[in-house]
């Protein structure tokens, strides 16, 4: 919580006190005394979480019901129902922070709220979903484990289970890509494909360099994050290349290299231009995700009202009984 202060000398004793406890490792909890920067970046970076979960089964959604398989439709609809899951996890969390589920949908609706840029461009083919799972996922772990020792406690937790699941993800689509890889010279072709168009915009989830970042330094010593975002990017990069090697297929990158003295890869530049167009709302499917998730919440509106009124009901029963 963030207590109401009365001078600058109380003031910077609690942000001194706050720190200490950051730097001892110990947890903030959400009855804890907290800057306001603070709670105000973890709302930020929490529902931004949180949306980027539920705005990311509409791709694979897209694919729900022309899975190649019964198998695959079942393992499909089982992760867009994890991700539904950890969207409510994450909002949940974000909520100790004092704000409301209605006005985090509210900031998603109108634009205010961004969501992971990944999830602007559209799924064409069945390889898509196997891309998804391998290389998005596999990028959302590598950022996330790292949230499992972020100094807010609730967060901390609710990544815990994300990371577990998304691991099943990543597996998954790493599945699907290894059987089409192993398949005709039309289904390695698609996935080939799919690594070209996706592998950019994995990078891309990463978020820009570390000097052009403008809340990397603060978030790194209230250790909201741990790991710089090129880091990380390095990371996922060095743990993918030798996956997509196994798999006899190439990496979109002609400046992609070994580097024996740092013992990672040298990559390519980023098209940060694109970045930007997609974050600033002009993204292949921009528009379409978020009418989608309008859509929803307007069509959900008979079972909110239905809920609440029942409960009124309820409440009425019940006072009636005690009187």
């Amino acid at each position: 919580m963030v207590s109401p202060v009365t001078d600058d000398r109380e003031e910077i004793a609690l942000n001194e006190a706050f720190q200490a406890k950051v730097d001892a490792e110990l947890k903030i909890e959400p009855k804890d005394w907290m800057p306001e920067g603070y709670r105000r970046t973890l709302i930020r970076q929490m529902s931004q979480h949180a949306h980027s979960e539920v705005v990311g089964m509409l791709p694979e959604g897209n694919w729900l019901t022309r899975a190649p398989s019964l198998k695959r439709k079942g393992v499909l609809m089982a992760k867009i129902q994890d991700e539904g899951g950890h969207g409510l996890y994450l909002y949940s969390a974000a909520e100790t922070l004092g704000i409301s589920r209605d006005e985090m949908y509210e900031q998603l609706h109108t634009g205010k709220a961004k969501y992971s840029s990944i999830f602007n461009y559209p799924t064409l083919n069945w390889a898509d979903v196997g891309a998804i799972g391998w290389l998005v996922d596999g990028a959302a772990i590598t950022n996330q484990i790292a949230l499992c020792r972020c100094s807010y406690g609730p967060y901390a937790r609710a990544m815990v289970k994300v990371c577990k699941e998304e691991s099943f993800h990543q597996r998954q689509g790493y599945e699907i890509m290894m059987v089409m890889a192993e398949g005709t010279k039309e289904q390695k072709a698609m996935a080939q494909d799919a690594l070209n168009r996706w592998w950019w915009p994995a990078l891309m989830m990463f978020g820009p360099h570390d000097s052009e970042s403008t809340h990397s330094t603060q978030n790194m010593k209230w250790k909201i994050k741990r790991t710089s975002n090129d880091e990380l990017r390095q990371r996922f990069i060095d743990a993918t290349v030798p996956q997509a090697e196994y798999l006899d297929l190439t990496i979109p990158d002609d400046k992609l290299k070994w580097n024996e003295e740092k013992q990672s890869y040298d990559w390519g530049e980023i098209d940060w231009d694109e970045f930007a167009n997609v974050v600033a709302g002009n993204g292949l499917c921009n528009r379409e995700r978020l009418q989608t998730r309008r859509d929803a919440h307007d069509g959900g509106k008979w079972v909110r009202d239905a809920a609440l009124a029942y409960a009124e009901k309820r409440k009425k029963r019940a006072a009636k009984q005690a009187a």
